[in-house]
């Protein structure tokens, strides 16, 4: 028997948790004590093994023939199709003609070797990763508003003490249970303000004097927050002395929000006048400048997977700004970061403009840096490449690429729009997947390459506080599964580069220390040896005797001169707003049991019975308009594309609204009804705001 201290593959928490194998036995799971779990799992944790076991968890590398069907193929020849193919493409197409698409699980190892892999080895500029359906809205509004990036600028625990916290678009009763206990407090208090068009588990724990639930309709949520502005503006709750201090833009931001006074707010999102006063009095009370117990603004992506979504999150820091509590011991702004390694991705070289440490890559002496430790030429680097959904929907035109790597996503069923996603991947030339399972987006490869999964490797996490965690090997992974340190690697030297991937993470981690020193995310004081021996370090970290830094902005903001930027902003009509041939709103989500596009829970058999299928969730007015009973087939139709699913019947959300969950494939995907027109600032899509048809399919006879 042996014992194994990690992490959960799951959300942006990375509960802490012990491993334990016996011989012949599967996994056991426990809770291990950790600043954000508290020795405490969700449902999804406590099985998290089961899929590593999963029947049909891929062993082998798998090539298609010519009937369309896999056959299995040794390393050797596999990697071989692959680097061929590569240079095929490449020979008649130049370097851009090959894509990586990675994704927000993969560890920081990974995210790196597979940034450096494709800007020093392709030498493609087209890599972005799923973390743009996720995070990118908040990363874009807080480094112009504040200058940087963290996630969360501060311990999750620091929510404990606060007398009031305003949260913006998440359900986090259902997407990471343990963080509810750090709510506790606040609850107790009154003084929880949950934003949501539905009455969701998270909205429920407002309930008896616990705290106050604002239902808007769908696509005003930047309205009810420039709402909260003009009141902190109009009665004076402003702190005055941090604003002079530590702000600048005051008078431009007061100009904005003087023009939504609450009454017309509320003729736009349905909250009442009175509701938005109380709210904004209650901030400014808990709000440091006025003696209270302090107060933090936090956002989901109920907020963010909007068309004008890095607007709604600036509007959030703005009013965090004014009330003085970024940067304030016992209050401040952070988004709710929703993957494991979110943060960590982006961080270091996942998305299409950045290079490690959260450099930007068009910033000649980030270029500069970066090419010193790769041991390359600065002008060899790429420039700037395109936002996921950009991407996806120039693969297989004349002027996009004609092959793609994936590693650590499933854009056939997470990406909007997904039909014609599907399209773009068959458009391919070749198309590279690596996956522990297979998943919708594996099933249309060329070339399946088996990957090892979270309990079978060695390497870092970043969670949604910015906290650099362990993630350790517990067993090895099955047959011929393999790390993509390894596979990187070896392609790698096919390609011409056999030096600089090294398959040991600790060493791959030891390089991106170098590559971060002195940008934002700087982890060079980090290494594989430092957080085994003294644990968890929250970023910056820029020297090994550095003690990390929990919480960010104390001593000023990393902008040109120290001052957070005030920035005005105003609400738009949805891209996609009810008319008369789609008249209801579609919102989408996700579900205690499952998580992402659930390749990996739908494997799991307790999560897949408790939660089987998709499902459309209506409150009972609009179900009795459209002759909708419970369980009955809904159909449902929008300018991308159609499905059905059975119907849901609830008070928990608003008659104007329905939602479905965006888990699941073929019938009763959401996401083949949801829009792929995406944010001008941040390439984020508009998930949460679809205009949609609803009919009732016809019943079966008795």
């Amino acid at each position: 028997m042996s014992s194994t201290a990690t992490h959960c593959p799951y959300c942006a928490l990375q509960c802490a948790q012990t491993l334990t194998a016996t011989d012949g036995e599967p996994l056991e799971v426990d809770g291990r004590d950790f600043p954000t779990n508290r020795g405490g799992l969700c449902r999804k944790g406590w099985t998290s093994a089961e899929v590593l076991t999963a029947p049909d968890r891929i062993t082998t590398p798998r090539l298609r023939t010519a009937d369309g069907q896999f056959r299995d193929a040794s390393w050797d020849e596999a990697l071989d199709v692959v680097a061929s193919g590569i240079r095929e493409q490449q020979a008649r197409r130049g370097a851009d003609a090959v894509a990586v698409f990675g994704g927000g699980g993969l560890t920081n190892e990974k995210a790196y070797a597979l940034g450096k892999f494709t800007r020093v080895v392709l030498g493609s500029r087209f890599i972005d990763y799923n973390g743009r359906f996720c995070m990118s809205a908040a990363a874009t509004a807080s480094n112009r508003s504040l200058g940087l990036d963290r996630g969360l600028g501060f311990p999750l625990a620091d929510l404990g003490g606060a007398d009031a916290v305003l949260l913006l678009g998440s359900n986090v009763a259902a997407t990471m249970p343990p963080f509810v206990q750090h709510l506790a407090g606040v609850r107790e208090r009154g003084g929880l303000v949950v934003l949501d068009p539905r009455a969701s588990a998270t909205a429920a724990l407002t309930s008896d004097g616990a705290g106050t639930h604002l239902a808007p309709v769908p696509g005003t949520d930047l309205v009810v927050i420039l709402a909260l502005i003009h009141v902190v503006l109009a009665e004076g709750l402003v702190d005055g002395e941090y604003i002079d201090q530590r702000t600048t833009g005051l008078e431009d931001l007061r100009a904005a929000a003087g023009l939504w006074w609450p009454e017309r707010a509320e003729a736009v999102c349905g909250i009442g006048a009175d509701q938005i006063r109380g709210v904004a009095r209650s901030l400014a009370a808990a709000s440091p400048s006025r003696g209270g117990g302090g107060a933090y603004i936090l956002t989901g992506r109920g907020v963010e997977q909007s068309t004008q979504g890095t607007a709604t999150v600036t509007a959030a820091i703005d009013l965090a700004l004014l009330l003085g509590l970024i940067g304030r011991p016992g209050s401040g702004y952070g988004p709710i970061t929703g993957q494991g390694n979110g943060q960590g991705g982006r961080e270091h070289g996942l998305k299409s403009d950045q290079l490690p440490g959260y450099r930007q890559i068009a910033d000649p002496a980030a270029r500069e840096h970066v090419a010193g430790v790769w041991g390359v030429d600065p002008d060899s680097l790429p420039g700037p490449g395109v936002p996921a959904v950009e991407l996806l929907s120039v693969l297989g035109t004349p002027d996009g690429p004609s092959a793609l790597i994936v590693s650590g996503a499933n854009v056939v069923v997470s990406a909007p729009n997904s039909a014609a996603v599907r399209e773009r991947l068959a458009s391919l030339d070749l198309l590279v997947v690596l996956d522990t399972v297979p998943s919708e987006t594996a099933e249309c490869a060329d070339v399946i390459l088996p990957v090892a999964q979270w309990a079978e490797e060695e390497g870092t996490m970043t969670n949604l506080e910015g906290r650099v965690i362990r993630r350790r090997r517990a067993r090895p992974a099955p047959g011929e599964a393999r790390s993509e340190l390894w596979i990187l690697h070896e392609l790698a030297a096919r390609l011409g580069h056999p030096e600089g991937f090294p398959t040991d993470a600790s060493a791959m981690f030891d390089e991106l220390a170098l590559a971060s020193a002195g940008g934002r995310a700087d982890y060079a004081g980090l290494s594989h040896e430092r957080l085994d021996r003294e644990g968890s370090i929250q970023w910056p970290c820029p020297a090994p005797d550095h003690p990390g830094t929990p919480r960010v902005f104390l001593d000023g903001f990393p902008t040109p001169d120290g001052r957070a930027r005030l920035i005005p902003v105003q609400h738009h009509v949805s891209h996609d707003d009810v008319r008369t041939d789609a008249p209801i709103h579609l919102t989408t989500g996700r579900l205690l049991e499952q998580y992402q596009s659930g390749a990996q829970t739908r494997r799991v058999p307790s999560l897949l019975a408790a939660r089987p299928e998709s499902f459309v969730e209506m409150h009972p007015l609009l179900a009795d308009r459209l002759g909708i009973e419970e369980g009955d087939g809904v159909h449902l139709r929008t300018r991308r594309g159609e499905t059905t699913a059975p119907a849901r019947i609830t008070e928990a959300i608003r008659p104007d609204t329905v939602f479905m969950p965006f888990h699941y494939s073929g019938p009763g995907s959401a996401n083949l009804l949801t829009s792929d027109a995406t944010d001008p600032f941040s390439g984020m899509p508009g998930f949460k705001m679809t205009a949609v048809e609803i009919t009732p399919q016809e019943r079966s006879p008795a």
